[in-house]
C-alpha cells in the first residue's frame, strides 16, 4: 500500500492533472473518438462476415487498414512535428465521420459490398497514420514532465474504458441495424471534432522542411536506443502473433453461438482487464524492475491467449481475454511512458509515428495473419500457434535486448 507522503503526493498529482483543462478536454476527445471507432469496427466486422462468411476477408480488412498506415506513417510523423497537432486530430476525426456517412449511405441504399468495406478500411488506416502520432505526442505538451506517468496511466484508463464500452455498445446496438449504428458513430465523431477547438497548447511551428532524411529520423532515433527498440519490437511481434481480434466474429458466431451481442462482450473483455490494470498502475505507480515486469506481462498475455484458443467455454474464454487485456495494458503503459520520457519534444511526432507503425503492424497486420492462418489451420489452430509464437518471442527478446530486461525505473 501507498502510505503517508506517497499517497499525498499521488493525490496532489491528480489534482494538478485535472487543473490542466486542455488535457481534460483532450482526454474527452480521445474517449469519444475511441468509443465510436470501436463501435464502428465491431459493426463493420460483423457485417463483413455476414456478407462473405470468410475468415480470410476478416484478415484482409486488417491488411487494407495497415497498408496505407504503413505508407503514410513516416511523412505523418514529420507533419505532426511541423504543424499544429490539435488541428491534425480535428481533420482525422472529420475523415472518420465521412467514412461512417459513406457506410451509412451504401448500407441504406443496399449496395454495400466487401470492396466498399475494404476501401473504407483503407481510409481509416490513412487517417490513423496521422491521428495516432498526433495524439501520442500531445499528452506531454499538455502536462508537465513530473506528472506524465500519471497522465499516461489516466489516459490509458479512459482509452480502455472506451474500448470496453465501444464493442459492447456496437454488439447490442446491432439489433437496430448497421445503418443506425453508422449514424450514431457519425454523430460521435462530429462531437469529438467540435471539442478539439477547446484544446489549447503552446505550438511552435517546426522550422525544418519536410524531407526524406527528416522522415527517417524517428527510425534512426529508436534504432540507436536499444531499450526503446526492444520495447516497441517486443510489443509488435507479441501482439502480431498472439492477437485474436479479427477472429472473434468466427468464435462468436460459429463456436460459441452467441450472436453480435456475444461478439461485443468478447471484444470488450480485454479492455475490462486493461482498465483494471490501468487503474492499479495509476494508484500504485511502478517504482522498480520495470524491464522484468514488461517481459513477465507479455508472457502472461501469451499464456492467456493460449488458454483462449483451447477453450470451448464462453465464460472461460472471457476470463482469458480479460487477463490478456490486463497484461497488454501493463506493457503498453511501460512502453508509452518510456517513449515519451526519452524522446525530445521536437522529435515526438516522428518517434510516435514509428511507434504507430509497430502498433499498426501488431494490430491490423496481426488481423491479416490471424485470418490467413485461420483459413489454413482453422480459428483454434491460428490462435494456439500465435500464442506459442508470442512465448517464443518473449524468450528470444530477453537474450536480444538485455538492457531492457535490466531496466529498473521509468
Amino acid at each position: 500500500m501507498i502510505r503517508g507522503p506517497e499517497r499525498v503526493n499521488l493525490a496532489s498529482n491528480y489534482r494538478e492533472l485535472f487543473s490542466y483543462k486542455s488535457f481534460c478536454v483532450f482526454w474527452l476527445v480521445r474517449f469519444i473518438g475511441i468509443s465510436s471507432y470501436q463501435i464502428l469496427t465491431v459493426v463493420v466486422a460483423w457485417q463483413l462476415y455476414d456478407l462473405t462468411g470468410s475468415a480470410l476477408d476478416l484478415g484482409f480488412f486488417g491488411l487494407y487498414q495497415f497498408i496505407p498506415a504503413l505508407i503514410f506513417a513516416l511523412p505523418a510523423g514529420q507533419t505532426v512535428d511541423k504543424y499544429n497537432r490539435v488541428r491534425i486530430v480535428t481533420l482525422c476525426l472529420i475523415l472518420q465521420a465521412i467514412v461512417c456517412l459513406s457506410l451509412l449511405y451504401s448500407t441504406t441504399e443496399d449496395f454495400i459490398s466487401r470492396e466498399i468495406i475494404f476501401l473504407m478500411g483503407s481510409v481509416l488506416g490513412f487517417t490513423r497514420s496521422f491521428q495516432m502520432p498526433a495524439q501520442q505526442s500531445l499528452t506531454p505538451a499538455l502536462v508537465p514532465r513530473k506528472i506524465l506517468q500519471t497522465a499516461v496511466a489516466f489516459s490509458s484508463t479512459g482509452m480502455h474504458t472506451a474500448i470496453i464500452m465501444g464493442p459492447a455498445m456496437g454488439g447490442f446496438l446491432y439489433f437496430l441495424g448497421p445503418s443506425s449504428v453508422y449514424l450514431i458513430c457519425t454523430i460521435l465523431f462530429i462531437l469529438s471534432c467540435i471539442l478539439t477547438f477547446f484544446i489549447k497548447y503552446s505550438h511552435e511551428r517546426g522550422i525544418a522542411k519536410l524531407s526524406l532524411l527528416g522522415m527517417f529520423a524517428g527510425i534512426s532515433f529508436i534504432w540507436k536506443n536499444k531499450t526503446l527498440l526492444g520495447a516497441v519490437s517486443l510489443d509488435l511481434f507479441a501482439v502480431l502473433l498472439g492477437g485474436a481480434t479479427a477472429l472473434l466474429p468466427i468464435f462468436a458466431k460459429d463456436i460459441f453461438n452467441v450472436g453480435p451481442e456475444g461478439l461485443g462482450i468478447l471484444r470488450a473483455s480485454p479492455a475490462v482487464g486493461a482498465l483494471v490494470c490501468a487503474l492499479v498502475i495509476a494508484q500504485w505507480p511502478m517504482r522498480r524492475g520495470v524491464g522484468k515486469k514488461l517481459y513477465f506481462a507479455v508472457a502472461i498475455f501469451g499464456l492467456a491467449m493460449l488458454c483462449f484458443g483451447l477453450s470451448t467455454n464462453f465464460l472461460l474464454s472471457i476470463a482469458a481475454l480479460i487477463i490478456a487485456g490486463a497484461a497488454d495494458s501493463f506493457s503498453v503503459v511501460i512502453r508509452m511512458t518510456l517513449i515519451q520520457l526519452e524522446t525530445p519534444d521536437f522529435m515526438r511526432g516522428r518517434v510516435s509515428s514509428v511507434n504507430a507503425i509497430f502498433i499498426g503492424a501488431s494490430n491490423e497486420l496481426g488481423e491479416f495473419e490471424s485470418g490467413a492462418t485461420a483459413a489454413v489451420l482453422g480459428p483454434v489452430g491460428s490462435i494456439v500457434l500465435g500464442a506459442l509464437g508470442t512465448l517464443m518471442v518473449v524468450f528470444a527478446w530477453t537474450k536480444l535486448f538485455p538492457s531492457l530486461l535490466k531496466r529498473e525505473t521509468l
